[in-house]
């Protein structure tokens, strides 16, 4: 009501579930626990605007619309026309970025009325903006499956995240800062698993016992005859003593 404009039906919608948004998460290092991932939704009394008010407490001193850069080229090709400080737009901040930075909720018309047309914007350190998304549901989704890295915003930029943030996304997200790998074949990203070596049974074969030759038959009688023989010969012997 203060600034005469209403929230997208998709931000609306998350803040009647939640009053704002906040997970981290750390890694261990040497057994030391270190924070790492951040993702933050601010709450509606967080909301603050942006380029509204001075950025220092002296007296005169430069607003953002008064450090703007409009040299800019805007609107050429498929590249959207970025946001104002003045009046021109309406900005407010969903994400401080530690720091890095802000995610901004921008109203790109603002006069003579506000447009309920809404897109999420980054705002660098330098005061450039760079487009995000058209719509929340689309920012929120990209929140999540960066997993809230340090500087993940500066994917979408032209310059990129530094060498510090690309290490930990070669670690944790690997395919998302090699996109120009994605191009290649799909077998490259792969995980060839062969499962009959990896369920490969660690038991012995067992050792089948060798079965003795079998005799043919004319040896087998050959030798019935000779132990019958043999017997009645050691009879005979028995019976003259």
């Amino acid at each position: 009501q203060k600034n005469s404009c209403v929230l997208p039906e998709d931000l609306k919608n998350f803040y009647l579930m939640t009053d704002g948004f906040q997970m981290t998460w750390s890694v261990k290092t040497d057994d030391t626990p270190m924070p790492l991932g951040s993702m933050v939704i601010n709450s509606v009394s967080k909301l603050c605007r942006l380029g509204g008010s001075s950025m220092y407490t002296l007296p005169s001193a430069p607003t953002l619309a008064d450090l703007e850069d409009d040299t800019d080229e805007e609107g050429n090709g498929d590249k959207p026309e970025k946001p104002h400080f003045d009046s021109r737009s309406l900005i407010f901040e969903l994400d401080p970025c530690n720091g890095d930075g802000r995610v901004c909720l921008v109203y790109k018309r603002a006069e003579p009325v506000v447009s309920p047309d809404t897109e999420i914007w980054f705002l660098d350190r330098a005061l450039y903006w760079h487009f995000l998304t058209k719509t929340f549901t689309a920012y929120y989704r990209l929140l999540i499956t960066h997993l809230g890295l340090p500087q993940w915003q500066y994917a979408f930029t032209s310059y990129g995240v530094s060498p510090q943030a690309k290490q930990w996304f070669n670690m944790y997200k690997p395919i998302t800062i090699n996109t120009a790998l994605l191009s290649e074949e799909a077998d490259n990203f792969v995980n060839k698993l062969d499962p009959n070596k990896v369920f490969k049974s660690k038991n012995k074969t067992p050792v089948l016992k060798k079965k003795p030759p079998s005799q043919p038959p004319g040896s087998q009688k050959s030798h019935t005859s000779m132990t019958s023989a043999k017997t009645s010969s050691l009879a005979g012997n028995s019976s003259r003593k």
